[in-house]
């Protein structure tokens, strides 16, 4: 599955990237993989039931199950993030003596990762304290020598897994290996902004990508997500005073916990671009809802040994803060990653203060309804040429779907018709509506008619073409 995603990626990322429908087949396995990776994680760290609600947690997410389906780059990144994260508990857990399942899940995780997106390499800084907190217990139990010596077994138990990584790396990214100096390379090249900047809207301003607030996450997210994930994250901290857990378990809370805190300090500390609707985190969801499913399996365990009745009110309660984003995708449906919570308001109050459509996913169904007033009303393509359509956003999405008898513009002089986001920088021409594109209450796309008519700009704001 995670090869058949990041395949897809590598050839043909525009199409994947915007026009797959949502119930395309071979996206689903990834879906389904990659809940299955985050509920066996949170089985092994924590109580049976920390496996479910994980699964609940990652399957009510509007953000990421929206991606899951569209997202030809960062969805399978945070599937190979996910594998490999389930291969370091696991090594954790076996330490100092991983095995060999383990060997191949963490070197098939971490080849993927770096394959996909060089900035997987960033794992290797989650280990740090996990392996600091075992260390030290042996130092305590058996002293200098032998804890040195369990820690040198442990690196080179985990040799297997590093070759299988960079065969791994190769088949994805072969350029990676073509000279061994090219992973470097590509870690300074994406170190830095490299494409040319543009505005989005963010809570009502409109704002240069490169200075994005690192608040993005918090209205993205469903609230029992961001509640359920804080109170792990606290939890797996406040294992390490726990000194009757053993020190491999809390050593894999410790590793759960760094998946999350670490990529969000470096991104406070390096202040990379965060643009459209923060999808560059994706892979870092899956951490949280294991630590969502951990804080919510905890307290359901400790609340059934004292009283039932307040077993069942917590239950219920997380049922009712899971069917409110699982209501909201349901009314998005195909549009999910647009959700927003209602700390900003949800979609209705944010499409006012952010971008929702920002990959203009609404073109498909308004270019197939288009396509259907055409067809209706009998009207054919121009003798001696193609039909003009001028579009304000992304274009691949409306190019793939029109067809061949339709050429994109983003000049409205001579365009027939106009297909329209509705974003903040597009205008709303003085012409008559043939389309339009609507969940909740919310515009995603227009399509107006343009013969015989002259519309000065298709923008609100200059374009980045």
């Amino acid at each position: 599955a995670i090869l058949t995603a990041t395949t897809q990626a590598m050839n043909n990322p525009a199409r994947q990237a915007y026009v797959n429908d949502v119930s395309s087949p071979e996206t689903l396995p990834n879906a389904i993989a990659l809940a299955s990776i985050a509920q066996n994680a949170s089985r092994i760290v924590g109580p049976p039931l920390a496996g479910l609600i994980a699964l609940l947690l990652i399957a009510a997410t509007p953000l990421f199950y929206g991606h899951m389906f569209i997202n030809a780059k960062d969805a399978p990144f945070a599937l190979a993030m996910t594998l490999l994260l389930f291969g370091l508990v696991l090594a954790l857990e076996a330490y100092p003596r991983p095995g060999f399942a383990t060997n191949a899940i963490f070197g098939l995780g971490l080849g993927l990762a770096l394959g996909t997106r060089i900035m997987g390499g960033m794992t290797a800084l989650y280990m740090i304290l996990p392996m600091a907190v075992i260390v030290a217990h042996d130092m305590r139990e058996s002293g200098f020598k032998p804890a040195v010596g369990a820690l040198g077994v442990f690196v080179l138990r985990l040799v297997p897994g590093l070759i299988l990584a960079y065969a791994a790396m190769a088949l994805v990214w072969p350029w990676s290996v073509i000279d061994p100096l090219n992973p470097i390379r590509a870690i300074e090249y994406f170190s830095h902004f490299f494409e040319k900047p543009w505005k989005e809207m963010f809570a009502g301003q409109v704002i240069a990508v490169p200075d994005m607030p690192r608040t993005y996450l918090l209205v993205k997210l469903p609230e029992i997500v961001i509640v359920l994930g804080v109170a792990g994250l606290a939890g797996a901290i406040a294992a390490q005073f726990r000194r009757r857990l053993p020190a491999s378990r809390r050593a894999a809370l410790l590793l759960v916990a760094m998946a999350v805190v670490i990529p969000i300090a470096i991104a406070i500390a390096t202040r990379p671009a965060m643009y459209n609707g923060i999808r560059h985190f994706l892979f870092l969801l899956p951490p949280v809802c294991v630590l969502g499913g951990l804080a919510g399996g905890a307290l359901m365990t400790w609340l059934a040994e004292r009283s039932r009745i307040a077993a069942i009110a917590a239950g219920i309660a997380i049922l009712a803060g899971l069917a409110l984003p699982l209501s909201a995708m349901i009314g998005l449906h195909p549009f999910q990653y647009t959700f927003f919570n209602m700390t900003a308001g949800g979609v209705r109050a944010a499409d006012k203060s952010y971008m929702l459509d920002y990959w203009g996913l609404s073109f498909k169904q308004a270019t197939d309804e288009l396509l259907g007033v055409l067809d209706e009303q009998g009207i054919q393509t121009p003798e001696g040429r193609r039909w003009i359509v001028a579009v304000c956003g992304p274009h691949p999405p409306a190019e793939v779907r029109l067809g061949d008898d339709f050429i994109t513009t983003w000049n409205t002089k001579g365009a027939d018709f106009a297909l329209m986001l509705g974003e903040f920088y597009c205008a709303e021409p003085k012409a008559p509506e043939l389309v339009r594109i609507e969940r909740e209450g919310v515009v995603y796309a227009r399509v107006y008619d343009l013969r015989g008519r002259n519309i000065p700009d298709l923008f609100t704001l200059p374009p980045v073409q």
